[in-house]
């Protein structure tokens, strides 16, 4: 069986994904990344070798994520996309036919507009709008719960309260307040829910067409009460995949699988990498006006990729075959 590996290497996590050749999941894998992609991404990788049910043979790989160069160049990805096409990418592939795709993760947030199957729009978070999956955990944590009741308490709720969720600061000053005033959790929770959802309209959906069907990813998207939040909002049913968590990974399996087809090659350089030794470095280059920071990979101690650099001197001294979107 020939199946397609995908990687998205983000601050908060790297997630891997590893599809048939119908695009159907066979394994995934959410790690927190804790500030170390490179020896999360070979952890992720010893994984799923150990994992990797007998007569599979992976014929090609693809990343994203904000790591998603690094990333490229270990694995030596046959694709590297941005996240806004991975993420359109593997929604329309589980909703055929999506038109929005809202997307919050730990820290950043996202809204896709697809027409046709072709993203016609998109957007990133503000900074007033990042942070939204982190702010739910540190919630969490301070009322003593588990952020996995979080949701299924919101949906108690008879009465949502108005938080003020334009920031995160005064999002927590007024939910203490609320909670002085004598308000019952569950209420409290749905309105914060409602308040988060407000501050990402009012936000990164500023201005966008959002139409059915809409999908909403994410790691946010385990929370019921944003997916209620979203829906009493916009008045529309929000669709919410199986595998929420890791849909990047997904669309650059997908993306993987359709580029080695048409090639008829991968450069996926096989789970062996998951034991080899990497290091990065860098320095500011002085070569002109711009001081680009170039980032450097090394494989023991030999400069295997550089990137960084608006002019190409560094990055292009070192041959490259990957395809970087």
């Amino acid at each position: 069986m020939k199946a397609y590996l995908g990687i998205d290497v983000g601050s908060v996590s790297t997630n891997l994904v590893l599809i048939d050749e119908q695009a159907h999941i066979i394994e995934s894998y959410y790690l927190r990344t804790n500030g170390q992609p490179i020896l999360t991404l070979q952890k992720g990788m010893r994984k799923m070798a150990a994992k990797l049910p007998m007569k599979i043979t992976v014929n090609g790989a693809g990343t994203t994520g904000s790591g998603r160069y690094l990333a490229g160049i270990i694995t030596g990805a046959d694709i590297i996309k941005n996240e806004i096409t991975t993420h359109a990418v593997a929604a329309s592939s589980i909703v055929p036919g999506t038109k929005t795709v809202l997307e919050i993760g730990g820290q950043d947030s996202k809204i896709i507009i697809l027409r046709n199957g072709v993203v016609s729009d998109f957007a990133m978070n503000t900074v007033c709008a990042a942070g939204t999956g982190s702010f739910m955990d540190q919630q969490a944590s301070r009322l003593n719960m588990p952020i996995e009741d979080f949701g299924p308490t919101a949906l108690k709720a008879k009465t949502p309260v108005r938080i003020a969720g334009r920031c995160a600061v005064f999002a927590e000053s007024d939910m203490i307040h609320k909670q002085q005033l004598g308000y019952n959790l569950p209420d409290i929770l749905a309105g914060l829910c409602e308040a988060l959802v407000r501050n990402y309209l009012n936000n990164v959906g500023k201005g966008k067409e959002i139409l059915a069907p809409a999908v909403f990813q994410g790691g946010v998207a385990a929370n019921v009460g944003m997916k209620k939040a979203f829906e009493k909002a916009l008045g529309l049913e929000i669709n919410i995949p199986e595998h929420y968590n890791v849909m990047g990974a997904l669309g650059a399996a997908i993306l993987a699988r359709e580029e080695t087809i048409k090639t008829g090659i991968s450069n996926f350089k096989g789970f062996s990498v998951a034991n080899a030794k990497y290091h990065a470095g860098g320095f500011e280059c002085t070569g002109c006006p711009n001081m680009c920071e170039v980032v450097e990979i090394y494989k023991s101690k030999k400069v295997i990729a550089r990137w960084g650099d608006r002019c190409g001197k560094w990055s292009n001294s070192i041959a490259q075959s990957e395809k970087i979107s």
